[in-house]
Formats: structure tokens, sequence, C-alpha cells
């Protein structure tokens, strides 16, 4: 049975949140008792049928290297975002580097910018499986001629260490550096990049992995309101495992957070400026960037059409989160995973999770949906749907497991409630029947027994829901499924 508490947030809080929490299981003694299985409820596949059709496929790519544990992926399609000016465009992004154009109509995909072939330090010899280009994000001016953001677009990427001088952890970029960078473009209406760029941010990563994720602007945003123009960016612990440099708790770098910026404030200092209403600003010590921290790996995160944001948070031994989106908000890693303790808040270091104190010694945001290992093993990013092709999948936060390619939903209207959210598996009718990705799309696993999917969600303009498989380079657009 899952119960429900509220907390007052204050400070930079300054909200009362709703949230979804686990009973305390007190030990016997007075050290707590690690639980082997903290979820034991397991997720099961609702009445919720969808159909899937072909939509693009993207040409195969090839790994730059063959750095540690990488597999065999088709291509490394990551998202799948409109271009938002009306022209029913789409931008794909291949990790690898191609960054492709095609359209609501599903026209084959073709190049529009190669990372590859830009003076940009572009590297994802590190880590095939999670550096390269990451994530694009065009400004909500890019077609609107006369304004600041006319022809803007941005992309997340890693970069040598020796390419270029960090904002933060210049001294700590063994690895390479997470960059953001914006280009402009000559004709906003071409498909082809011809245009500028310049440097907007960029992070040291002392190792390979948990880096820069997705950047996004608030496509929900009012021209006038703080909001609009503003760049999100989610950014991991720094990499390796159980946060070694404490980055998740600490403020003072921003790593492990979400953060916020506004990309054409920039000045002879720094390619961007800060928001005057981050929830940071003024504080002794504290990197004015961070907009939300406490997180481990945040890959991906989106905003419902009312401006909630939703965060799939990858977890490191139990627990995958779907977390809101909140200005301040501390969501508890390295010393919280899900609604659990960690080693490190016992006194254990690091392993398996425990019970919660009675008390928290901070204020904690703690996830709106979990689930453990043994339902996945790292929750991908979602979209809540608002397209009108699918009704009964309306108001639902659907998203994936990646790595087991599962399709996952919750109801994402009640969540201000203190109600439980409970998570269901969405069937999927590919090739005329009812089967699961990874018997479709499934590619040899390096990480364990089996076959993975890595399965990514993409969007278009008018809310309608996309899956992308990293094993066969498929897009496939989410459809009412056929009478049965």
């Amino acid at each position: 049975m899952i119960h429900t508490s509220s907390m007052r947030l204050t400070g930079p809080l300054s909200l009362i949140v709703s949230l979804a929490v686990f009973p305390l299981i007190c030990a016997a003694s007075s050290q707590p008792q690690q639980l082997g299985d903290p979820l034991p409820e397991t997720i099961q596949k609702g009445d919720l049928v969808v159909g899937t059709e072909e939509f693009v496929r993207v040409p195969q790519t090839s790994d730059s290297s063959e750095g540690g544990q990488t597999n065999p992926a088709y291509a490394r399609i990551q998202y799948l975002v409109p271009v938002g000016d009306g022209s029913s465009r789409l931008a794909l992004n291949d990790l690898r580097g191609p960054l492709y154009l095609t359209d609501e109509r599903g026209r084959t995909p073709a190049v529009f910018l190669d990372l590859r072939d830009e003076n940009v330090g572009f590297d994802d010899s590190m880590f095939p499986n999670e550096t390269g280009l990451v994530s694009v994000a065009f400004h909500p001016q890019f077609g609107h001629a006369g304004t600041p953001g006319f022809g803007k677009f941005y992309t997340a990427y890693s970069a040598g260490s020796d390419t270029g001088i960090a904002d933060y952890l210049e001294g700590d970029a063994v690895s390479h550096e997470s960059v953001i960078r914006e280009w402009t473009v000559t004709d906003p209406s071409a498909d082809v990049f011809s245009g500028t760029s310049r440097e907007v941010f960029r992070i040291g990563q002392f190792a390979p992995n948990h880096n820069i994720g997705t950047i996004a602007f608030n496509p929900h945003a009012e021209i006038g309101s703080p909001d609009y123009g503003i760049l999100y960016a989610c950014l991991g612990d720094g990499g390796a495992a159980h946060d070694p440099r404490d980055h998740g708790q600490s403020l003072a770098v921003p790593q492990a957070a979400i953060i916020r910026i506004d990309p054409l404030d920039g000045d002879s200092t720094k390619g961007y400026g800060i928001p005057a209403d981050n929830p940071f600003v003024g504080n002794d010590g504290v990197a004015p960037e961070i907009w939300a921290y406490g997180l481990r790996h945040p890959q991906h995160f989106s905003w419902d059409t009312d401006s909630r944001m939703f965060i799939g948070d990858i977890g490191q031994n139990q627990v995958e989160e779907v977390n809101l989106g909140l200005p301040g908000a501390n969501y508890g890693w390295r010393l919280r995973e899900g609604t659990f303790a960690t080693g490190y808040a016992a006194g254990r270091g690091p392993g398996p999770v425990y019970p919660r104190p009675a008390e928290d010694d901070r204020e904690f945001v703690y996830p709106v949906a979990q689930y453990d290992h043994d339902e996945g093993n790292a929750v991908g990013g979602g979209f809540v749907y608002r397209g009108l092709a699918i009704p009964e999948l309306r108001g639902k936060y659907v998203f994936a497991d990646f790595p087991r390619g599962r399709l996952l939903a919750i109801d994402a209207d009640p969540l201000d409630t203190e109600q439980p959210v409970e998570i269901t598996e969405v069937r999927l009718v590919i090739g005329g029947r009812e089967q699961d990705l990874i018997d479709v799309a499934g590619f040899p696993n390096t990480y364990g027994p089996g076959n993975r999917v890595d399965l990514r969600l993409g969007t278009d303009s008018a809310r309608e829901l996309y899956l992308l498989t990293k094993g066969d380079g498929w897009v496939r657009k989410l459809v009412p499924a056929p009478p049965r």
C-alpha cells in the first residue's frame, strides 16, 4: 500500500507539493537493514493498446571508436523534435554526429548538419553509448524575422577537453567537456545548414558517462512571460558511479542539475545570461544557473501544456524515477534513490537502498512515480500525450524504460492530488500483431545478458508521439490500435 505525505518547501522552493512516498520502515536495531526488493509490486500490461507504423529510418552510422562497453547500435538516434517554425519539419539527432531533417509527412531524413564536419571540437570517442550529439533545440523565434532568436538553434554535444575553456570544472575535465553551442542559419527555411556558430556554455566531465542531456525551451511559454526564450539543460552528476565528487548535494557547480539560462544575453565574460528569477540568484557560493538539483542522470525532461515539467532520472542500483520539475527543488541524490535512503545516507557507502529515516534532515522532493530494477534498468524520456489521434492515451505521461524497450505510462492529470501513481505498460501492435519492441528491434546488450532496445521518444507539432529505436534505426509513430 502506497501512502502519501505533504511537506512544506521553504526558501527558494516556497510552495507546497504533495508527494507519493512509501511507508517508513524502522529497523529494530539502530542500523537500518538493506532492502533487497524495495518495490515488490510489478508493472502490468494494462488495457491500453496502441498501434505503430513505420515512419522514417535514418541511415546506418558507426562509432568513431570502440570505447568501453559500446554496443552495435544501427544508429544512435536520440530525440525527434519539431523545428517549430510552422514548416512541419522535424529534427532528429544521432549521437554519432549527424542532425537530420524530416517532416510530419515522413519524408526521407536528410543531413542538415553533421558535427563531425564542423570545427567545434566534437568528440564521441570516450563513450559512444552516451557521448556525442545529445540534443537539439530551436529558439521559439527561429522562424520570426526581425527577432533576436531568428534563425538560431542550439546543440548539446561532447567535446575534447582541449578544445575550449570551460565555464565550470575546467580543471576536472579528464574525460571530455559538455558543450552547448548556438548556430545561426543564413536561411531558416533551408534544409542544409549554412551560417555561423558560437559557444554558449561548457562544463568539464571527469568521467565519460552522465553528461549533458536534453536542452529545450518551454514550448508553452507565452511571449512576454519570464520563461519565454529561456533555455533549460539537464546535467548528470559527472559520471562514474555513486557520485564520487558528491555533486548531487552541492550547489557550487551545475552538475547533477537542471540549469536555466538566457542564451541571447551573454557578455564579454560568458556566452549566456542568468534569468533574474532563477531560484538561487544572489546566493553566495551557489552556481546561479541551477534551477533544480540532486539528480543523478536526468537524460530527458519535457513540459505538459500547463508548463509542468516531467523529468526522468536514471537510478544507480535499484530505483528509476519520474519527477515533477520544481524551481529550487532538491531531488536527493546521492542520499536518496527514489523514495529510499541510499547507503551513503545510512552510513554504509555504495550499495543497496535502505528505509528512509523518520524525518529528513533537509527538504527533498520525491518522485511521483518509480520502479525498481526487477522491471527495468534505466528510465528514458517521455511526454504527456495531448495529441488527437489516440483519445485513450490523452492525459497520460508516456515514457520508456529504454534498455528493455518497455513503453510505460502514468496518469498525468491527477498528480497534484495525494493519490499514489500506478505505472502501467502500454501494449504495442507492431507489424499487425501485438508484440514487444525487444522482439522487433532488439540488439546485443553489452551491459548484461540478452538483448536491449535503446528506446527513446519524440514528438511533433501536433503532440503526437514517436518511438525511436537505436537497434534498427527506425522511427515509428504511435497510432490507434487496429480493430480486433
